[in-house]
């Protein structure tokens, strides 16, 4: 039977975010119900009830699998060596696009590869029965990695192929131009191990007490141009339009603002020293930033290490505070750094804090250095002492993508954060509450 709501009786509306509720202990928020008068637009007097709305998690969504792939017979596809395998999966958006969700590490010269254990959770992959594109990369230094032979599987046809002991053809695209079918290949993928189990997922930290601090580190220096003049990165539109810098803060501040209880949120300039953090707010960064880019020379050069060392320090006193919290930093740069080492010293020491790294490029430069620092497309980073990271807390995306409507910002920064805080967590044996 349809329901016309206007044959029924209003009784009064409530409004809230959906972090409001999951970050509750017990998933729940009650809300008093509201009704406006229509001539004025504001509140009516009166009790008129209200609204208890519960968010819950499907138990399906909790469950998580580990996988161990094996390949054999690859293709080598070096000069005088054997080539260096990795495995990239990724879950077909409804757009078309395909959006990696986990990537194997590199294997040196190994023609019949088995890699560690990998970890897929519903909310990555979707349900058992969607296709995956597992892709099997040659690994080159310059990031161009040379495709070897990809399947497209679902997790129920993966652990199909691990019962039956089978393995399944790789095989190359059609090249452009041409109608034949696909190349079939040798070389074939093994499920050595499939398991599942029901693990804590992001929802059961925060709703147990756990909460995300913001900080944001904006780029000042001199190649962003005059931001007086309308070719500047930073120039503020006198319509309200907001540039590249601002966008970047108001899309991830909004959303990671609600789960921040005093949202106090360090904020700093580098290039020169323009805010002098914590300011209230997402507004209060947005007042912080308009207001210092009249107030300083912009300068050089682009130092990201102390950014990042400053920010390990406030993650690194919380932890020794016992503080349930994990600390996202975001910084908004618009070229090469200069201190591409240090850097990588700097996040590989960041490693065994709560922290994860976001970085938005703008403008137009060439922002290889922030792909390497990314680590998707590059070797896993590695200190200056050898020390070699244990795991990814960067996440790097290109503004350009996101104004070309090809992605975003939210979706592509934000996809990885809930699997480095869960690797974080996991590793360190730490337990939600709920």
């Amino acid at each position: 039977m349809t329901i016309k709501l206007d044959e029924q009786q209003f009784l009064g509306e409530a409004a809230c975010t959906l972090s409001e509720i999951v970050t509750k202990s017990y998933r729940s928020l009650t809300l008093d119900l509201l009704q406006k008068d229509e001539s004025t637009g504001s509140n009516c007097p009166g009790n008129f009830g209200v609204l208890t709305v519960h968010a819950e998690e499907f138990v399906s969504s909790k469950t998580a699998s580990e996988l161990i792939l094996r390949c054999s017979d690859l293709e080598s596809r070096d000069l005088f060596s054997r080539s260096d395998p990795f495995l990239v999966i990724s879950k077909t958006v409804e757009s078309g696009i395909h959006i990696p969700i986990c990537k194997t590490e590199v294997l040196k010269n190994d023609l019949n590869p088995s890699w560690k254990p990998v970890f897929l959770n519903a909310q990555q992959a979707g349900s058992k029965d969607i296709p995956l594109l597992i892709e099997c990369f040659n690994f080159n230094n310059n990031g161009k990695h040379d495709l070897i032979g990809k399947v497209q599987k679902s997790l129920a046809d993966l652990e199909k192929l691990y019962s039956l002991g089978q393995g399944e053809y790789l095989f190359l695209p059609a090249a452009v131009g041409h109608n034949h079918q696909e190349k079939i290949l040798k070389s074939q993928l093994f499920v050595d191990k499939f398991c599942e189990s029901v693990q804590r997922t992001f929802l059961d930290y925060l709703s147990s007490g756990c909460q995300l601090n913001f900080m944001v580190a904006i780029d000042f220096t001199a190649s962003n141009g005059n931001p007086r003049l309308p070719d500047s990165l930073h120039y503020i539109d006198p319509s309200g339009r907001p540039n590249a810098y601002q966008r970047a803060i108001l899309d991830v501040g909004e959303i990671l603002q609600f789960y921040d209880s005093d949202k106090r949120f360090p904020a700093w300039g580098f290039g020169a020293r323009p805010i002098d953090g914590p300011v209230e707010g997402i507004q209060g960064i947005m007042t912080a930033y308009a207001s210092a880019l009249f107030n300083v020379s912009l300068a050089g050069p682009t130092l990201f290490g102390p950014v990042i060392t400053t920010a390990s320090q406030i993650a690194s006193q919380s932890l020794s505070n016992n503080q349930q919290k994990y600390f996202v930093l975001l910084i908004i740069t618009d070229g090469v750094i200069t201190d591409l080492q240090e850097t990588k010293d700097a996040l590989v020491t960041a490693l065994d804090l709560p922290l994860s790294i976001l970085i938005v490029g703008v403008g137009g430069a060439d922002f290889k250095e922030m792909e390497i620092l990314d680590a998707d497309k590059f070797e896993k980073l590695q200190s200056s002492t050898g020390r070699v990271a244990s795991r990814d807390i960067v996440q790097f995306v290109p503004f350009r993508d996101v104004q070309s409507g090809e992605i975003s910002v939210v979706q592509s920064l934000l996809a990885e954060l809930p699997s480095q805080f869960l690797t974080y967590m996991r590793t360190r044996e730490i337990h939600s509450n709920s």
